[in-house]
């Protein structure tokens, strides 16, 4: 009888001999030959093949020569004088996408033969397509313009007018279809039906008239459209939130993660002049693939709205909020809250906060004496893709730093009632409304000290006694924990605008004017503080989480986000 308790070992990985451009390598088995080439250094173009997806097959662009050993009389591979197997030929191209290596293969991927089918492709996917390159979206990094350079013909033979197919095609909400650009390599199409799980792409008629639409009755608009444009080798499908806003050799690019949701996809910012134009994915196998949603892609125009809170805001006699120097707003959001006991204060934090900042928030409890602190619960609906029902990014980071104990939101009723029964005469709201949560505009406007941090203003700013404003998720660095325990970095993309000044930055300056003690001056620093405080980060740096994260809790436990006073009390009420 075995032991429960011992573990099996798994199997050795079969390691295969393939020859690379006459040079011998090991790959594992399994290795596609497109992969094996490339992990040896032997770059195959492509067109059709994506890692993620499956291999049909029908570009036509990996060409190359391929071989297996000569096998002798005695059914048993012949060798050279190296000793290794001696190779036989096939006579003609092999595509590399769509096989496997095998023990004594020869591949040759630079050969005469290999080179003339490249020029080949290269010809017939250009016979028809149109001269688009000064206008269309994906100039800077288009595969059909790269590949042209390095394997096509220096001229065209092509003599007979172009095939003229539809453009500007509104395929979906955020998708438009230019069809004349399309090559047919089917990524899309297996896209949407292998990972989207919505089989809502197809092509119709034959030949040089072929195209790309949508199948009958059916808008091309899942939540995963946009990555679509993404995997597209040339500029067939577009974005219509980026269409013709930038071109991309502008940008500048900061690899960082999205705040939409506790999946906190990793992802590229693209941006320009102080200017964020659009968020990519950045592959991380352990997060989310090659993927995200659009939802979350899209969601960072707020960063933009002309509405923003640039100063800080400080209430006068007239009841008006006017604009005032940072130092004189600590200072007086300090005096307010020194006025109040404890026990008469409450902090409501966000989970859409960074570590470095829940950490902070801690921090300033601990100031006010004040242990009446919570944070509130965001949920939404899942798919079983990649968008998470958590919409907070970083639960999982206040739940390790003990902000809001165990069950968050299980405290925000008790800071309502406080609020509309008097208990509570002082709030530090950071980064939440509290209209939210079920208090109207006049309880807010009644309390004595209301500090507000916010990006954008809102029902609690209104009616706040000092309003400071803070950085969005591109606009600052930081740490976030997502739901499966990953940590991961944001990184500073675009500057804040006007005087706001990071979250962390802020509260640090509010301990400060609280107690007069010295603060940390480098966000470095407040990791390093909070990692000596955190045993599962200990050890661990912004520099050291890389820019693929790192796994601080093994396995993050599946907590039941509870319900807001607000959405409680809209439960209870009949229909």
């Amino acid at each position: 009888m075995s032991n429960p308790s011992t573990t099996t070992a798994p199997p050795p990985v079969q390691l295969l001999n393939v020859q690379v451009d006459g040079v011998w390598h090991q790959f594992p088995k399994g290795t596609r030959v497109i992969e094996a080439c490339t992990q040896a250094g032997k770059y195959v173009p492509r067109y059709c093949y994506h890692p993620k997806l499956s291999s049909p097959g029908n570009c036509r662009m990996c060409l190359i020569e391929m071989g297996m050993p000569k096998m002798g009389a005695d059914r048993k591979p012949e060798t050279g004088a190296d000793g290794k197997p001696v190779i036989n030929w096939i006579p003609r191209p092999q595509i590399s996408c769509a096989q496997d290596v095998a023990e004594g293969m020869g591949i040759r991927t630079d050969s005469p033969m290999a080179q003339e089918c490249r020029k080949g492709v290269m010809e017939f996917l250009l016979i028809n397509h149109p001269l688009d390159c000064p206008v269309c979206d994906q100039a800077g990094e288009c595969r059909l313009q790269e590949f042209s350079v390095e394997y096509g013909n220096d001229s065209s033979r092509f003599l007979e007018e172009k095939v003229h197919k539809p453009k500007h095609v509104d395929l979906g909400p955020r998708i438009v279809l230019d069809d004349e650009r399309c090559i047919l390599c089917s990524r899309c199409v297996r896209f949407t039906k292998e990972i989207a799980k919505d089989d809502a792409l197809g092509f119709v008629d034959r030949g040089s008239y072929s195209t790309l639409t949508a199948h009958p009755g059916r808008r091309f608009d899942n939540n995963y459209t946009l990555n679509t444009v993404d995997i597209c080798p040339v500029g067939a499908l577009t974005s219509k939130d980026f269409r013709f806003k930038m071109r991309v050799w502008f940008l500048k690019e900061t690899r960082s993660i999205c705040t939409s949701c506790g999946t906190g996809c990793n992802t590229v910012i693209g941006s320009r002049e102080e200017t964020m134009y659009r968020q990519t994915p950045r592959e991380n196998n352990d997060v989310n693939s090659a993927w995200m949603c659009d939802y979350g892609r899209l969601n960072f125009h707020y960063l933009h709205d002309e509405r923003r809170l640039t100063a800080p805001l400080l209430r006068q006699a007239d009841h008006t909020l006017q604009p005032v120097e940072w130092r004189k707003a600590f200072a007086t959001a300090a005096q307010q809250l020194r006025e109040f006991k404890g026990e008469e204060i409450a902090v409501v934090a966000s989970a859409r906060m960074t570590n470095e900042e829940l950490y902070m928030t801690r921090r300033l409890a601990d100031a006010l004496k004040c242990s009446l602190v919570d944070v509130v619960p965001r949920t939404g609906e899942a798919d079983d893709i990649l968008l998470s029902a958590d919409r907070n990014p970083n639960t999982s980071g206040a739940q390790l730093l003990g902000i809001g104990g165990d069950k968050l939101g299980s405290r925000l009723a008790e800071i309502v009632e406080g609020v509309r029964t008097g208990k509570i005469h002082a709030v530090v709201c950071l980064g939440e409304d509290l209209s939210e949560q079920g208090l109207d505009a006049k309880v807010l406007e009644e309390l004595p000290c209301l500090v507000a941090m916010s990006i954008l203003p809102n029902a609690t700013t209104r009616a706040a006694t000092v309003v400071l404003p803070g950085s969005g998720f591109a606009e600052k660095r930081g740490s976030m924990i997502n739901v499966k325990g990953r940590l991961q970095r944001l990184n500073h993309a675009i500057p804040s605008p006007g005087d706001a000044r990071d979250d962390w930055e802020i509260l640090r300056d509010l301990i400060q004017a609280l107690t007069g003690s010295n603060g940390l001056y480098m966000i470095e620093d407040v990791f390093k503080a909070m990692s000596n405080d955190v045993s599962a980060l200990q050890g661990l740096s912004l520099s050291k989480i890389g820019d693929l994260g790192v796994q601080v809790v093994t396995e993050a436990e599946s907590r039941e986000v509870p319900k807001t006073p607000l959405e409680t009390a809209t439960a209870a009420q009949p229909t």
